[in-house]
């Protein structure tokens, strides 16, 4: 059976997660929606056309669909007198490429004559065994955060009636320290949460190389288990801040066990202990929980030699964080629109110009909407761009856009003609003034006023100028009159003076040569 062939936005995201992020193929594959053997696919033809990350950066659409449709190794270990110190061994286990492996290598410097590698690495598992917390996941530093709300929220009072309104709890957890950020928010709707995401980047100074949250429509738009479709606009926010989002299984909350403990955490360091305080405004209770959430991170934890989540975060995480991008990312909406024939797209209806060779092609275009800016997109290359206005029935459009014909109509002004009749002579310049004033709307009187300039290249400019004087004096305010004076030659008549009378011709008249 034939692959499935991939949109080109889709291949570039498999390629910038696997080529810029380091990303393994099958966490490529959950944060893309596309299977294994579509990622597989995608890189063996990238690599059999040469390609590399800037080089497809540089193409556009068609180009790299042209370019493209014409296994790591797992490192094994085999391996009493000293302990092995299991703290010790457990937390430097969460730094970037520390295995037990290399652990015991170290061990062994230590106490020449200590376990072998399978009793060092059956001890250290025996201990793991007793803890009351289960270590399923090897978390490494600066790899993941995990992102969920909290099921208990916080409350405002609304100062007028003294409701209770209750607010979500944004929560996020890095993986190998547990440092944790939160934040009340009005809803868990997309805009506050990509903000949320956005301060919790700020928070912790650096990005995680991936973000994994629950499949929320925030963050989902397909739910699977095995291909989920990420929103679009959060997509985005992970391209900008080069980390790549990897959305839990439904159902299974293990995948993130780190959130889930860290929300139930939340909920009792901090949301309790607000149940007794009252608040009016967001920004009031978002002042309180972070007093409290300083006072959480900075706590000791029992089961880490009483290492604090900060001091976790210090040592583990903040040197494997990526580095925040120069400006924060700012939120845009994505939504699709078609092209009318007047080349324009209806936006929130408001009417945004774009290049009226797109009328023809009948496709749907993707518009990307922020606070102040609209931008068009076709075939993943910008076609246009507009400041974003919210006068409802007007239109935006940006001359270049049209086609010659209407920038030439669009550039038509009383004062052009008005100076293009000046060339020619007063009395074109008085007549043009004229029409265009009789008219109820100057634009009325365009096409008489261009029709009478043209006649300069059919008649001499003199010519012109004393039947537009002539037409004045007989209080025409037509081309056809213009032209009908020319026609009959009447511009070379003295004005005031009436044409000579035809001679007439019939059998019963003589003429004056009969008297001769």
């Amino acid at each position: 059976m034939a692959t499935e062939r991939l949109s080109m936005r889709a291949i570039r995201e498999i390629l910038r997660q696997r080529w810029v992020q380091g990303q393994p193929h099958r966490a490529v594959a959950l944060s893309t929606g596309r299977s294994v053997g579509a990622v597989y696919e995608t890189l063996r033809r990238a690599a059999e056309a040469g390609l590399d990350w800037e080089r497809v950066q540089g193409l556009t659409d068609d180009a790299l669909d042209a370019a493209l449709y014409r296994r790591p190794a797992v490192a094994g270990a085999r391996g009493a007198r000293p302990q092995p110190d299991c703290v010790y061994l457990h937390t430097e286990r969460r730094k970037p490429g520390v295995t037990l492996e290399l652990l015991h290598l170290e061990y062994l410097e230590r106490h020449p004559d200590g376990y072998r590698y399978t009793q060092f690495c059956d001890i250290y598992r025996r201990w793991l065994g007793r803890r009351r917390l289960t270590m399923r996941q090897v978390h490494r530093g600066g790899a993941k955060g995990f992102v969920d709300y909290a099921g208990k929220k916080p409350c405002l009072t609304d100062p007028a009636t003294g409701e209770r309104i209750p607010v979500e709890l944004f929560v996020i957890a890095l993986g190998a320290s547990s440092y944790t950020y939160a934040e009340a928010t009005a809803t868990q709707q997309l805009p506050d949460w990509i903000a949320s995401h956005t301060r919790a980047f700020a928070f912790y100074g650096g990005v995680p190389r991936a973000v994994v949250p629950d499949q929320l429509k925030s963050a989902v738009t397909i739910p699977c288990r095995y291909e989920p479709g990420i929103q679009r606009t959060y997509a985005e926010l992970a391209a900008h801040y080069g980390t790549t989002i990897l959305p839990a299984r439904p159902a299974k909350p293990r995948d993130k066990a780190i959130a889930e403990v860290a929300v139930q955490v939340a909920e009792r360091w901090i949301v309790a202990r607000l149940r007794h305080e009252t608040f009016y405004a967001l920004a009031a209770l978002n002042e309180r929980i972070a007093e409290l959430l300083e006072a959480l991170n900075a706590k000791p934890m029992r089961h880490y030699g009483g290492a604090s989540r900060r001091e976790l975060f210090e040592r583990l995480e903040r040197p494997y964080l990526g580095p925040l991008p120069a400006e924060p990312f700012e939120y845009a909406d994505w939504l699709k629109a078609s092209v009318n024939v007047d080349y324009h797209i209806a936006v929130e209806q408001h009417f945004y110009s774009v290049p009226h060779t797109l009328v023809p092609l009948h496709e749907r275009l993707d518009v990307r909407l922020t606070a102040t800016a609209v931008e068009v997109f076709h075939r993943g290359q910008r076609v246009a761009a507009h400041r974003r206005s919210f006068e409802r029935g007007r239109h935006t459009t940006l001359t270049e856009h049209m086609p010659k014909a209407h920038q030439a109509h669009a550039g038509w002004r009383p004062s052009r003609f008005v100076d293009w009749a000046t060339t020619i002579g007063p009395q074109t310049a008085a007549l043009v003034t004229a029409i265009l004033a009789d008219r109820p709307h100057p634009e009325q009187g365009y096409r008489s006023c261009l029709g009478i300039l043209r006649l300069a290249k059919r008649y001499d400019p003199a010519r012109l100028e004393a039947a537009c004087g002539r037409a004045l004096a007989a209080g025409a305010r037509s081309y056809r009159h213009v032209a009908a004076i020319l026609q009959r030659g009447l511009d070379r008549l003295t004005p005031g003076t009436p044409p000579a009378a035809p001679p007439v011709v019939h059998e019963n008249i003589r003429g004056r040569e009969y008297y001769h």
